[in-house]
């Protein structure tokens, strides 16, 4: 039995006292605190096992519950959905040669899904990047009670503490029927099981990158999302043709662990890049130091030639 404290009531009045009474910086302190107390929950304990706890001895529910990663793997594009205004879209149509976060969740998640959402939106507005021109962001909620009115409702929300122009023509929030979600879910590797006496659903924590064409680059998993990670990610989904040469020359000092979801200094690559930066700086010198030496031994040759004069 879950105490008071934990009721999904009381998440709900704190999630909703949240996103009313205090802004955005502070907001991120307060998720800290909430995340905390989701250590008690079972949303929040289906993202990984107790530490020490082997996965047998888990609650049923929550050992079918996580990310299986699909890397390389093409998302059905042909699944259809709805979007905020309630027109049928499939997903190859919300794709337009960009790179695109995906996100599983649902509308009415009085915590998880929120917080992941929180922690996307904080990433990207880190971001050099714009949703609606370098990448685009693609919200699907796997409760197919939930409607386009919500949706809708959850975009107006998320467009104006984004705060840049032209995002809603990238930022998707769609719903849709049990099949396409499910077919979704699983090609993406996303569990979640429905618990029918809390009325919620058990659920991981995390995001998809896919490239342009729908094929699944990259996974962040958890609530909070390092910008540095997702700007390598989306740069990498779409084939390098997003970021600076600086951005490039980072990235490549830089891989991308599948076990943990986040990028780690390639030692033999850093390396590399330093001794091309020192033959760089010294062949620099040496032009340098060729056109400073012809142009002295083209001074006295100038001077004598004036003198005659």
């Amino acid at each position: 039995m879950m105490p008071p404290l934990f009721s999904t009531q009381r998440r709900r009045d704190a999630e909703t006292s949240c996103q009313q009474t205090i802004s955005a910086p502070l907001r991120l302190c307060v998720e800290g605190l909430l995340v905390a107390l989701l250590l008690a929950t079972p949303a929040w304990a289906a993202t990984q096992p107790a530490i020490g706890q082997p996965a047998s001895e888990q609650p049923a529910m929550l050992r079918d519950v996580g990310f299986d990663q699909r890397l390389d793997q093409q998302v059905p594009l042909d699944l259809v959905f709805r979007n905020e205004d309630g027109d049928a879209v499939t997903l190859a149509s919300l794709l337009h040669g960009k790179p695109v976060i995906l996100q599983l969740a649902y509308y009415r998640c009085p915590m998880l899904c929120t917080l992941v959402l929180n922690g996307l939106l904080s990433a990207m507005r880190a971001l050099p990047f714009d949703v609606g021109q370098e990448f685009d962001v693609v919200i699907v909620s796997f409760d197919p009670t939930d409607t386009p009115e919500q949706a809708r409702q959850k975009k107006a929300t998320y467009i104006a503490e984004y705060r840049r122009p032209n995002a809603a023509a990238g930022w998707h929030f769609l719903t849709g029927d049990a099949p396409s979600i499910e077919r979704l879910a699983a090609s993406v590797g996303f569990r979640y099981r429905y618990d029918p006496e809390r009325k919620e659903f058990a659920h991981a924590a995390g995001i998809t990158v896919l490239t342009p064409k729908g094929v699944i680059a990259r996974y962040f998993f958890g609530v909070e999302f390092a910008p540095r990670d997702l700007k390598f990610g989306l740069m990498e989904a779409a084939e390098n043709r997003i970021g600076s040469p600086i951005d490039q020359l980072l990235l490549f000092c830089y891989h991308y662990d599948p076990s943990t979801g986040r990028y780690s200094a390639a030692v033999l690559n850093s390396v590399r890049a330093g001794g091309v930066l020192t033959l760089l700086a010294l062949g620099g010198f040496i032009v340098w130091a060729m056109r400073r030496d012809r142009a002295a031994r083209a001074r006295p040759g100038l001077a004598a030639g004036a003198s005659r004069h």
